[in-house]
């Protein structure tokens, strides 16, 4: 994610195995919420089980301010002994629940879908639980942000960080991915576009289902699906790579000088990390005010203003794509374990993003990053330290997306490779996306794997500069100092 602010407006084992002991109770006992034991989002996700795979279908009534008809099917393997199944599922309406084809109990119990099947589940269990259900694009109750984003003419997904369950039932945590299929049945007149790439499309009384498929495993936080009177543009990246944009109508061919650009970003990042992760890109451009960019996997979402209206240079809007774009391999291919390690997807997205900027239009990392550590101090005070950040306020709109996990994590970055130079940096930033490709990765591990790379012992380095209340000292700059305080 990146916030554009507008003028001015811009391990999985380990959680399992903490949370499995409350997921042991007995059927008897209220059905409660719970959680993987995320630190910032302490009911988010659910134990007991791992997710396979996701099969969403969507009915689009023609109208984006009434609720869709759904379908939600989750195939996944029990973990341990399960009496129920909780499910993170919040603004909609559950009609029927099937488990491994027979009808299942359910109740509410905060934001959880609490499934009891007629006989326990076994620990290591193939399950299958089909939910029928409604999906609302209004907003929820105390105007919370996210899930459905309303367009001037349809619907498109903003899940993250914790609210892909205001959409669909699911383990709305990134720790466990899983595969997606995703139906979407709009009346004629409309597009539909999803994650992945399409493999079928059904035309029948006067309305269309599109389906995708991703082909590798992805995190709900990263779901998008686009409903609008859209025009889909194809075109072809490195090595054949299919890329395909998503764009109003209208706007095709004002916005077609931006789009034209991304097969040369691609490359361009491939030449620093390898191979592009996915099966697909593109953009997905929404007329919709949401203040932000979003990485959804294989299918970036973007404000239609930033391309036309924004007033911003050509060389800020090139590098706001080219974050969306690094994401893909920094937080979407290699995901966060926790949220506390949402410093490794944003602060290496504000990384290459400000790395192009220098390659390509000039713009010096290391005034960037002097300036980033001038106002370091006062991040880590507001947001708290780029490893450990601040738990979001209730109803904060812009929650863990602080300055702290954006320039701030670069600066760490930028900092390692002033510490271990240019070459053993750019060996472990290979290292790390391949090493953990299609997976979800830990802070712990990206400083085992810089110190293995490097040849040094960075745990002290790393503690200071991800965990301290002070920003410290910038190796190779000791004239770097912090700002004063505002009076």
């Amino acid at each position: 994610m990146l916030l554009t602010l507008r003028t001015p407006r811009r391990l999985k084992a380990a959680l399992l195995a903490s949370a499995v002991s409350v997921c042991l109770v007995a059927a008897s006992a209220p059905p409660a919420p719970l959680g993987v034991g995320d630190r910032l989002f302490p009911h988010l996700g659910n134990p007991g089980y791992d997710v396979a795979s996701y099969d969403l279908s969507f009915t689009y009534p023609g109208t984006n301010s009434k609720p869709l008809q759904a379908v939600t099917t989750i195939s996944a393997w029990t973990t341990t002994a399960l009496d129920r199944v909780n499910l993170d599922f919040a603004h909609g309406k559950v009609k029927s629940v099937q488990v491994n084809g027979e009808t299942a109990a359910f109740s509410s119990a905060g934001e959880d879908l609490v499934v009891t099947p007629g006989q326990p589940l076994p620990a290591g269990s193939w399950m299958r639980i089909t939910v029928r259900h409604t999906s609302d694009p209004r907003p929820a109750a105390g105007g919370r942000d996210g899930g459905w984003v309303r367009t001037a003419d349809g619907l498109v997904m903003a899940n993250q960080a914790d609210v892909a369950h205001l959409v669909f039932p699911c383990n709305d945590h990134p720790s466990d991915k899983a595969m997606f299929t995703i139906r979407v049945t709009a009346p004629d007149g409309h597009t539909a576009v999803a994650n992945g790439m399409q493999t079928d499309v059904d035309r029948t009384r006067g309305a269309t289902t599109w389906t995708y498929r991703t082909r590798h495993p992805m995190a709900t936080e990263l779901a998008q699906v686009s409903i609008g009177r859209s025009t889909v543009l194809h075109r072809t990246g490195p090595h054949g790579l299919p890329v395909r944009d998503v764009v109003p109508t209208k706007d095709r061919g004002p916005l077609e000088p931006w789009l034209k650009k991304t097969p040369g970003q691609i490359k361009w990042m491939e030449s620093k990390l390898g191979s592009y992760p996915f099966e697909t890109y593109g953009l997905l451009i929404a007329e919709a005010d949401t203040g932000f960019e979003l990485e959804t996997q294989t299918l970036s979402l973007f404000e239609r203003d930033l391309f036309i209206e924004s007033g911003f240079p050509a060389w800020f809007v090139d590098s706001i794509m080219v974050h969306e774009l690094a994401h893909q391999w920094f937080g979407n291919s290699v995901s966060p374990r926790t949220w506390s390690d949402l410093w490794l997807s944003e602060g290496h997205a504000t990384w290459y993003e400000a790395l192009y900027a220098e390659e390509k239009a000039d713009k010096p990392m290391r005034a960037r990053m002097k300036a980033a550590y001038g106002n370091s101090d006062r991040w880590r005070a507001a947001g708290g330290p780029p490893a450990a950040p601040k738990v979001p306020g209730p109803g904060q709109k812009i929650g863990i997306f602080r300055p702290n996990v954006y320039d701030g994590a670069a600066l760490i970055l930028y900092a390692l490779r002033e510490k271990i130079g240019r070459p053993a940096f750019e060996r472990l930033e290979r290292a790390w996306v391949q090493e953990h490709q299609d997976g979800a990765a830990t802070t712990a591990e990206f400083v085992r794997l810089a110190s293995e790379v490097s040849g040094r012992d960075l745990g002290g380095f790393f503690q200071d500069w991800l965990y301290g209340k002070k920003t410290p000292p910038m190796p190779g700059h000791p004239d770097w100092k912090q700002k004063a305080a505002d009076k």
